[in-house]
C-alpha cells in the first residue's frame, strides 16, 4: 500500500499566523515552494498560504504585504491528511475539496506536503487524469 508519507515532499515548514506576507514570500523563495501551511501559536494548522494568495489577495488589492499577516489570509477549513493514509484517501481529500496541496501530519506534527507534482510521480495516468478533471473542472451551475 502506498501512503501519504511515501509520496509527500518532506521538509515542509509552517509560517506562523502572526508573520507578514512579505516574510512568507521570502520563506517561499528560500524553500522554493509556492505554498506554506499557516500555524497558530500551538503549531496547529489554521490555513494554507499560496503565492497566488499574496499576489491576488494582497498586492493586487493595493495592500502592503509588510502589514498583512498570514493569519489574515487564512480562510475556510484547513485540510490535511495523516502520513499513514492510503494514496486513495489522499486523492479523495484533494478531489473532494478541489485542492492542489495537502499538508501531511504525523503525531500531530507537520512532516510534509503533497502537491500535484508529487501525485504525478506516483500515480497512474488514469489516476492523474481523474484528479485533474475533478480539481480543475468548473462547476456548470452559476
Amino acid at each position: 500500500m502506498t501512503t501519504a508519507g511515501d509520496i509527500m515532499h518532506r521538509g515542509a515548514q509552517w509560517i506562523p499566523a502572526h508573520e507578514t506576507l512579505d516574510r512568507a514570500a521570502q520563506l517561499m523563495r528560500e524553500l522554493n515552494v509556492g505554498a506554506l501551511p499557516i500555524s497558530d501559536e500551538n503549531e496547529r494548522l489554521c490555513g494554507i498560504l499560496t503565492d497566488r494568495d499574496i499576489v491576488i489577495g494582497c498586492v493586487a488589492m493595493g495592500h502592503d504585504p509588510a502589514r498583512v499577516t498570514a493569519g489574515e489570509m487564512a480562510h475556510g477549513t484547513p485540510r490535511w491528511i495523516e502520513s499513514g493514509a492510503d494514496v486513495g484517501d489522499v486523492l479523495r481529500e484533494m478531489q473532494d475539496h478541489q485542492i492542489r496541496r495537502l499538508p501531511v501530519i504525523e503525531n500531530k506534527r507537520l512532516v510534509g506536503m503533497i502537491s500535484e507534482a508529487d501525485l504525478a510521480q506516483h500515480l497512474t495516468e488514469d489516476q492523474i487524469a481523474d484528479f485533474a478533471h475533478s480539481v480543475y473542472a468548473r462547476s456548470t451551475t452559476s
